[in-house]
């Protein structure tokens, strides 16, 4: 007897997560709608390779509204829904609170709703961030740490990480969290640090930049691959009940640490290259995030493949791939 292929709607599908996540999916023979926000700029680059994939859809959808999430879930009936779509970047959400609680926050809530009124049977996984836990002293951080959100951005993290509970407990659906703690790779939206700084060291290398500016170097973060870390939200969405996870390696790095180790891969002083700039600072700063992924281990089976070391050599070496095929053309 044929198996049914499933079925599986990632919103946020042009981003980092969203990109390595259809690759997963589409490895293991799901046909994956994907959903995107319209914009006047192609910024498809991380799914271009995918088109060709008869497996592949994409979709509009913007988290502002929800017309369009009725639609999509009624003309899919998906198996399983990751809603990885966010306004991310943290400093940003300073700038611009509203948009961030309204993408981030509400944009949840609108979804949640419509899964309940159209395919309550569907799993819902929500990539919750590793921010909520913010500047509480408490490490490792764990499922059961208090949550104390110290931007814009966590805050709408927090919301939606409740709701998710609150749908499970008040609907019974299948819906569960993933505490995701910082995951870069080569594709990483370049204002992100890790990102900038491989790029930068790439760019320097080559001759093609001087300097790079960056903001507080004492920030520690645990930070792994996000090849990893969407493999554990597809182990969430297999387990029999729903339930939130603490995905992380476990192991913190200061930003400064990133830096030294990716400047010394590429054979660069950084004493000679880097400069600090008050701008990049956040008003209300996060000192220190370390994961207990102790449960994601145990229950889920799940094990990270990269550390910051392997991450960091990945990133540069990507960057100077790239740095030298634009040279070249």
């Amino acid at each position: 007897m044929k198996t049914k292929k499933k079925t599986a709607i990632i919103t946020g599908v042009t981003g980092q997560d969203g990109s390595y996540l259809s690759d997963l999916l589409l490895k293991k023979g799901y046909k994956v709608v994907g959903i995107k926000r319209r914009t006047s700029l192609i910024c498809t680059d991380r799914i271009d390779h995918l088109y060709d994939n008869e497996n592949f859809v994409l979709e509009y959808g913007s988290m502002h509204a929800s017309d369009w999430m009725y639609r999509i879930l009624l003309k899919y009936k998906p198996d399983e829904i990751y809603n990885l779509a966010a306004q991310s970047h943290v400093r940003v959400s300073f700038d611009n609170p509203v948009e961030t609680a309204d993408i981030t926050g509400m944009g949840t809530l609108r979804l949640l709703e419509a899964i309940r009124q159209t395919c309550p049977g569907a799993k819902f996984y929500q990539a919750s961030s590793s921010e909520m836990f913010g500047d509480n002293p408490e490490v490792p951080q764990n499922e059961k740490t208090a949550l104390m959100p110290a931007s814009p951005y966590a805050c709408a993290k927090v919301f939606s990480h409740n709701l998710v509970r609150n749908y499970r407990i008040g609907y019974n659906m299948y819906a569960c969290s993933g505490i995701l703690f910082n995951h870069e790779s080569p594709r990483r939206g370049e204002t992100f640090v890790t990102r900038k700084i491989t790029k930068a060291a790439a760019r320097i290398k080559l001759g093609l930049q001087e300097k790079l500016y960056l903001g507080n170097l004492e920030a520690k973060r645990d930070w792994g691959h996000a090849k990893d870390y969407v493999e554990a939200m597809w182990l969430m969405l297999q387990q029999d009940t729903p339930d939130d996870y603490v995905i992380a390696t476990g192991q913190t790095h200061s930003v400064e640490n990133f830096l030294y180790f990716v400047f010394g891969v590429a054979g660069l002083n950084v004493d000679h290259h880097v400069e600090i700039d008050p701008k990049f600072f956040r008003p209300h700063e996060v000192p220190l995030l370390l994961g207990d992924p102790t449960k994601a281990f145990t229950k889920l089976g799940w094990r990270p493949k990269y550390d910051m070391v392997k991450l960091a050599e990945d990133m540069y070496e990507s960057d100077l791939a790239i740095e030298l095929a634009r040279m070249q053309k």
